[in-house]
C-alpha cells in the first residue's frame, strides 16, 4: 500500500547519520493534524506531537521531500498527494477514539482505532499488545467484529462487552465496524502514548499484511 510506504520512508533517515526521533506513529498523526485544521504552523505541530522542535522540523522536511505537504506564510498544508494518500489511509485506518478503562484494558487512558476487513490476519492479539509497548504503551487489546459481537481472538467468540453496554455501544456507534474489521485499543498512563500504541499496532499490522 503506498501511503504505508511512503509513512516509513518518512519516519525512516534520508540521509546517513541519526535516526529521527519520530516513529510512523508521529506521522500519521501529523497528518491527521494538518487536515484536521486546514493549515497548522510548526510550533503548534511540535506541541500536539509532544515532539522538540528539532524533530518536529525534521518531519516536516521528510513530508516535504515526500510531496505530501506545501508550505507557506499561512502554515503547513496538505497537497493534492496528501489529501488522496491521507484518504487511502483513512480507508483502513479509522481515527481514534478514547474509551474508558475496562477489565480488557491495562491503562487509566484507552484509545481505539479500527482496521479494516483484517480479521483473518489477527493470530492471538499479542503481537499488537507487543507492538504497542514497544511504542511506549502499557498494552494493547485486539477486537474482531465478528456476527455483530466484539470478541478477543482467545475468547472463542464470546462477545467481551455483553455485560458492558456503555463501551460497546461508545465503539459500535463511534467507530462503525463491519464483518471482519479489527478494533485495537491501545493503553497507557498519558494519552498520547495510549494513542500511538494503538495506531503502531494498526501500521505493523497493515505492513504485516503487505509483506505476507
Amino acid at each position: 500500500m503506498e501511503i504505508l510506504e511512503i509513512v516509513e520512508r518518512v519516519s525512516g533517515k534520508i540521509a546517513p547519520g541519526r535516526s529521527p526521533l519520530f516513529t510512523e506513529a508521529h506521522v500519521i498523526k501529523a497528518l491527521e493534524e494538518i487536515n484536521a485544521q486546514e493549515s497548522v504552523g510548526r510550533l503548534k505541530l511540535s506541541k500536539e506531537l509532544q515532539l522538540g522542535e528539532g524533530a518536529a522540523r525534521t518531519l516536516v522536511k521528510h513530508l516535504k521531500n515526500e510531496r505530501l505537504i506545501e508550505i507557506s506564510k499561512l502554515g503547513i498544508t496538505l497537497s493534492e498527494l496528501g489529501k488522496r494518500l491521507f484518504s487511502d489511509l483513512r480507508a483502513v485506518i479509522s481515527e481514534q477514539i478514547e474509551v474508558p478503562s475496562s477489565p480488557l484494558t491495562v491503562g487509566h487512558f484507552n484509545v481505539a482505532v479500527l482496521v479494516r476487513g483484517k480479521a483473518d490476519a489477527i493470530k492471538h492479539g499479542l503481537e499488537q499488545r507487543d507492538v504497542a509497548i514497544m511504542a511506549g504503551a502499557k498494552g494493547a487489546t485486539t477486537l474482531v467484529f465478528s456476527k455483530n459481537k466484539l470478541t478477543m481472538p482467545s475468547a472463542h467468540e464470546e462477545d467481551v462487552f455483553k455485560c458492558n453496554a456503555i463501551i460497546r455501544n461508545l465503539l459500535l456507534s463511534k467507530l462503525s465496524p463491519k464483518e471482519g474489521d479489527v478494533i485495537i485499543i491501545g493503553s497507557a498512563d498519558e494519552k498520547i502514548r495510549a494513542e500511538f500504541g494503538a495506531k503502531m499496532a494498526a501500521i505493523q499490522l497493515l505492513k504485516a499484511l503487505s509483506n505476507s
